[in-house]
């Protein structure tokens, strides 16, 4: 493994790589760093050449002050690439990550070979809003101390239990600014891809739980038929973070659709 940083328009982003093989960069989602990719990048380690960093606002990277827009956390993306001596790479991004994985192909399509998009929306207002539980809980959770929330917003991002122990110990031991929060959310609440998504030129594959409680899953078709050629699977009863919760059937799917 080896990691180091870049810096994009003055903000540092803090990276890691690991593996041999065709490059496949891996783009985490609202409130987590790098290391919420840990059950599948080992794994996609044995094919792929994994990068994975931290977008600006979390972990290692740095926090200016936001809003930030989608656009330029895939400009630091591709910043990502740019020092990792990558010209052209599979990308896969999640949630906030799978937005921000839009614009790459979108404003950078030139960098991207194949595209996967998980657990993710085009946002706009022909996109399917946050489920009404996950805003409840939202506005909920600013009045709750600090880990309780956390724990009820990791637990509502699954279906099944087993992972959220790991998750939450992660996630309190390595919190996010709040204010940084803030600023990625913003980013995640002004994307809007959907009138593009027939630019994409990437061929791409579209994964989704069907118990996502925290994007609604109707989302995901919106994007398999919008982008030409796209194709969708679901991965039944698995929740928001299904790579956590069934990283075996998560880096089977990649492995087949990348080849």
């Amino acid at each position: 493994m080896t990691t180091g940083t870049v810096t994009a328009a003055g903000v540092r982003i803090a990276y890691e790589e690991v593996g041999d093989g065709p490059p496949l960069l891996l783009i985490h989602g609202l409130g987590y760093p790098r290391w919420g990719w840990a059950p599948v990048v080992e794994p996609l380690a044995k094919t792929f050449r994994v990068i994975t960093f931290d977008n600006r606002g979390i972990g290692g990277s740095d926090a200016p002050p936001g809003p930030y827009d989608t656009a330029t956390l895939a400009a630091d993306a591709v910043a990502v690439l740019d020092a990792a001596g990558v010209r052209r790479a599979h990308v896969m991004g999640a949630s906030l990550g799978g937005m921000i994985a839009q614009m790459v192909a979108l404003e950078h399509a030139h960098r991207v070979d194949r595209l996967i998009l998980a657990c993710t929306t085009p946002g706009g207002a022909e996109a399917y809003p946050l489920p009404e539980a996950t805003l409840t809980l939202i506005r909920e959770a600013a009045g709750l101390p600090p880990e309780e929330a956390t724990r009820r917003l990791t637990a509502n991002a699954l279906a099944s239990r087993h992972p959220l122990e790991d998750l939450l110990a992660r996630r309190l031991a390595d919190p996010q600014d709040p204010t940084a929060w803030q600023a990625q959310s913003a980013a995640s609440l002004g994307h809007d891809a959907y009138g593009r998504l027939g630019e994409i030129t990437s061929p791409t594959l579209v994964l989704h739980g069907t118990a996502d409680r925290v994007v609604d899953p109707r989302n995901a078709p919106l994007l398999a038929e919008h982008i030409p050629g796209a194709r969708l699977e679901w991965l039944p009863g698995q929740g928001h973070l299904f790579f956590w919760e069934d990283p075996d059937g998560t880096v089977e799917r990649v492995r087949r659709f990348l080849g």
